[in-house]
């Protein structure tokens, strides 16, 4: 039983890093989001999940849940305003809960038509493996235009 404890105590700090990482990541990704909103003098909301919002059009008609299939116009950036992915011409449809946390929770606070930009945090986006392209807990930016879901 000593031993086990012995074994516990020395687990438990172990155990512990990868949650300050994810807490002091979440900082800094706060820190960029205030900072890029400060010098863009923009004001946006927090939402308790930690990403930051804009609504330019309310939209109408009622908003997308989780297992809804979305129609959206969308543009991806970085804080640097370098884009990274943008629907060109026409809209494209997703599952919304096939998507990164970020999305799932910033588009049902659109209703059908309305627009807005997104603030997402690493964690709530591709964290520190995202796809080849994305740099590892990058902070990303997205316009959303939800034209449609079903």
């Amino acid at each position: 039983m000593r031993h086990f404890l012995r074994f516990l105590f020395l687990l438990l700090p172990i155990l512990a890093l990868p949650s300050c990482k994810l807490e002091d990541q979440a900082e800094i990704d706060q820190e960029k989001i205030e900072q890029y909103l400060a010098d863009n003098k923009l004001s946006a909301t927090r939402h308790s999940s930690g990403i930051y919002y804009i609504i330019s059009t309310p939209g109408s008609g009622g908003s997308p849940s989780l297992t809804s299939t979305v129609t959206v116009n969308y543009k991806g950036y970085y804080v640097n305003n370098s884009v990274f992915d943008q629907t060109t011409g026409s809209p494209i449809q997703f599952p919304l809960n096939n998507l990164i946390q970020g999305w799932q929770i910033a588009i049902p606070l659109l209703q059908k038509g309305g627009k807005g930009t997104f603030f997402i945090p690493s964690q709530l986006g591709y964290g520190s493996y995202p796809p080849q392209g994305i740099p590892a807990n990058a902070v990303l930016i997205f316009d959303i235009e939800l034209v449609d879901f079903k």
